[in-house]
C-alpha cells in the first residue's frame, strides 16, 4: 500500500512538472494567436485620421531640413565662441603691449 502511494505521488509531481514546463514553453514560443474583433476594427484604416497620417516622403524631407538646420546652429554656435576667443586674446595683446 505504502508503495502504491509513493508511485502515484510521484507520478503526479512528475506530471505536474512536465505541465509547468509546457507552459514555460508555450511562453517562449509566442504562438500566433489571430486577432479578435476588436482587434481588427482597430487596425482598419480610419478615414478620418488619413490626413493625420506622416508619409514616409514628406517625413524624411521634414527630417533633413532638422539635420541641416542642427548643422547650421551648431556651427553659428561654434563660430561665434571662436570669434569671442579671439578678440579676448586680441584684448589681452593689447593690454600687455601698453
Amino acid at each position: 500500500m505504502a508503495s502504491l502511494l509513493k508511485r502515484t505521488s510521484f507520478s503526479s509531481l512528475r506530471a505536474h512538472h512536465q505541465a509547468a514546463e509546457g507552459l514555460i514553453l508555450q511562453s517562449r514560443r509566442q504562438i500566433h494567436v489571430e486577432p479578435g474583433v476588436r482587434e481588427k476594427a482597430l487596425l482598419a484604416k480610419d478615414p478620418a485620421l488619413e490626413r493625420f497620417k506622416s508619409y514616409r516622403k514628406s517625413a524624411s524631407s521634414i527630417r533633413r531640413v532638422g539635420d541641416y538646420l542642427t548643422i547650421a546652429v551648431v556651427a553659428g554656435c561654434c563660430y561665434e565662441i571662436y570669434v569671442r576667443a579671439v578678440t579676448r586674446e586680441e584684448a589681452r595683446k593689447a593690454l600687455k603691449s601698453k
